[in-house]
């Protein structure tokens, strides 16, 4: 059995989808696609930055979601590849399980390039700049993970925002709570902590103004059944109605991305091939937790056809 994985923010960089776009109209036509749909050259700050631009979260979530999908794109159109027939689930971390409910087509590319950009939009306003920050807890695993959250909390937010593989877990909230975490690494038997170059609080209770934004934006568009399952992120299971698809969307802006479980789940359902699409940072991720697992990632037109022969 087969997945296809969609990565999530972080994975951006100047310069992402150029020698896509160069090789294969397809991958051109998508990133225009996106770009009317925002009514902005989005693809020309991927191509050229700056890098600030790039990151802001309102560009880089379409953005990315924009990469994947036009590399998913190039092995339809180019490749004969079919989502359908060569896939069992499909799976995003975080705004990639947008990318992955568009590649399963409950989604269309405009409509999900535009919620990308309002979720982007609202997640960094629904805190200031400032009063929040996320840290990366190195060599610690979930329990590890929740007991310095909770013990750094005083009063504040400080949660478990991605349990992302058994050596990395995220943390998220308050800043001063964040901060403190980051100074007790070491008491709670975790290798490092580190401050993320974030602008906002990601997938904690402080983003409650982000989920109702969604909340209205998605109950205003038409979700299709998707071709197959995705797993949802704050279930670390597989869904494919409509609503429950749009309910879980609202939760994960808030939730934790449970994405060590997810791939966990999969291997266990007899997943044992793993394609991220559009960057190369969740194979790593799977490798920590399915050691045995078939994982290829696909950015570049020679990844493409390695791919395409392969599956």
């Amino acid at each position: 059995m087969r997945a296809l994985l969609f990565p999530g923010q972080g994975s951006q960089s100047v310069g992402m989808g150029k020698a896509l776009a160069d090789a294969s109209p397809v991958a051109r036509e998508l990133f225009q696609e996106v770009d009317d749909a925002l009514s902005q050259h989005l693809y020309r700050i991927m191509c050229e930055g700056p890098e600030s631009d790039l990151t802001l979260t309102e560009n880089a979530q379409p953005a990315i979601m924009a990469n994947a999908i036009a590399t998913l794109r190039v092995m339809e159109r180019e490749g004969g590849f079919r989502v359908g027939d060569k896939a069992d689930y499909v799976a995003g971390h975080s705004l990639g399980e947008y990318s992955a409910l568009c590649a399963a087509q409950a989604f269309d590319v405009p409509t999900t390039a535009r919620l990308l950009k309002l979720r982007g939009q609202a997640m960094q306003a629904a805190v200031p700049v400032g009063e929040g920050a996320m840290a990366a807890l190195l060599g610690a695993d979930i329990e590890k993970a929740q007991a310095l959250a909770d013990a750094a909390a005083e009063g504040e937010v400080c949660t478990v925002a991605n349990d992302n593989d058994p050596t990395q877990v995220v943390i998220s909230g308050h800043r001063g709570a964040v901060e403190r975490a980051v100074g007790l690494v070491k008491d709670f038997g975790i290798k490092r902590g580190v401050l993320l170059p974030v602008s906002a609080p990601f997938h904690c209770p402080l983003m409650q103004p982000a989920a109702d934004a969604m909340a209205d934006a998605l109950g205003k568009v038409s979700i299709n059944a998707p071709l197959l399952p995705v797993y949802a992120n704050v279930l670390a299971a597989p869904i494919a109605a409509p609503d429950d698809i749009r309910a879980r969307l609202v939760e994960q802006v808030t939730g934790r991305v449970r994405w060590r479980e997810s791939i966990a789940a999969m291997w266990e359902a007899g997943v044992t091939d793993f394609v991220e699409l559009g960057g190369k940072v969740l194979g790593p991720m799977v490798k920590r937790i399915a050691p045995d697992a078939k994982v290829i990632s696909v950015v570049t037109m020679d990844d493409i056809e390695a791919a395409l022969g392969a599956l």
